[in-house]
């Protein structure tokens, strides 16, 4: 499994269609993801997965930068329920098919999220592991040298994996992504209904370098989660025996939707693209103190920052609605 950085062949996104998931809120919630989508055209091609009947509307909406597929899908969150991109090296390519069960079985139906991953790689003629590991992409993060990030919890959970130990489901990631050493995370946001999804929380931006969340707030409910988090990539190494340079990211201000639950809100949930960053915002004073942060650690990539409310209130972010194809050969020289 190659690091996001990598150059990418194509996105792929997905366009919402739960409506009992949205609600009154799905419109903007496709116009939110149309804006990630056209940010993201700007830096390479985007393939957004369409429900038959949506097609026509995806087209609309996105422009002509991005294409639309029409595969049978039911619900938004890419990153989970499509493969995971593998390459060899030698410009071959491939896909790990997890098993997929809406995340502990919190929504249903999923049967066609479930079928995904399959129908994606098959479109793409691309060739497919299958895996009875039942986890999500947002679970999982490299650095494309031998190292994994997850947190414990979203793996490690009798909701999806009964009855299997840390050592078995890290004997199957190092299976089945080349990796050698997995890093497994104690701290999880408040509420966050993926059980502790490592794409909320850090991140490698770099080799041996991690993107952390962080809040100073010692009465915030995420203060003592994203602490033991900090403390334990502090000492921790990676595959190659290299100290961990941890890089803090602060918080935004607690938003909560209207039955009390807390929204996810993170910018370790950006997405890297060829040449760019595309950058959660959040209608909050903390925006433009993550923008200048990201400005500084990727001075070579253009960060174009999008809103993300609208996206977090269906239960996920900017990351969890894309999926990098990576490239098997360098992209073409514009």
């Amino acid at each position: 499994m190659p690091p996001e950085w990598a150059p990418h062949a194509r996105t792929w996104m997905a366009w919402p269609s739960r409506e009992e998931l949205w609600g009154d809120a799905i419109d903007e919630a496709r116009e939110a993801y149309a804006e990630v989508a056209k940010a993201i055209a700007r830096f390479e091609p985007v393939t957004m997965i369409a429900n038959p009947v949506a097609v026509a509307e995806v087209s609309i909406k996105c422009g002509s930068g991005v294409s639309a597929v029409p595969l049978d899908h039911d619900d938004s969150w890419v990153r989970d329920s499509g493969p995971t991109y593998l390459v060899d090296g030698k410009g071959g390519l491939a896909g790990v098919d997890w098993t997929f069960n809406a995340w502990g079985e919190r929504y249903r139906p999923y049967e066609k999220d479930a079928r995904l991953a399959a129908a994606m790689l098959e479109k793409g003629e691309v060739r497919r592991f299958a895996c009875d590991l039942v986890t999500e992409g947002g679970a999982l993060h490299v650095d494309g040298e031998g190292t994994l990030l997850a947190v414990r919890q979203s793996l490690v959970n009798d909701n999806r994996n009964p009855g299997r130990s840390a050592e078995e489901i890290e004997a199957i990631l190092k299976d089945h992504l080349g990796v050698r050493k997995v890093i497994w995370l104690p701290g999880s946001l408040a509420d966050d209904e993926t059980d502790g999804h490592v794409d909320n929380v850090a991140c490698f931006i770099g080799p041996a370098k991690v993107l952390a969340l962080s809040t100073d707030n010692e009465d915030d409910a995420n203060y003592a989660p994203l602490r033991e988090n900090l403390e334990l990539l502090r000492g921790e190494t990676d595959a190659e025996g290299r100290p961990l340079e941890v890089v803090e990211v602060r918080q935004p201000k607690a938003r909560y939707q209207e039955d009390g639950t807390r929204l996810a809100l993170s910018y370790v949930n950006f997405y890297f693209t060829n040449g760019g960053i595309v950058l959660p915002s959040f209608d909050d004073p903390a925006d433009d103190r993550a923008f200048d942060l990201f400005e500084a650690i990727f001075p070579d990539r253009k960060i174009a920052q999008v809103p993300a409310l609208d996206i977090l209130l269906g239960g996920g972010g900017i990351h969890c609605i894309t999926q990098q194809q990576p490239a098997v050969e360098p992209p073409e020289q514009e």
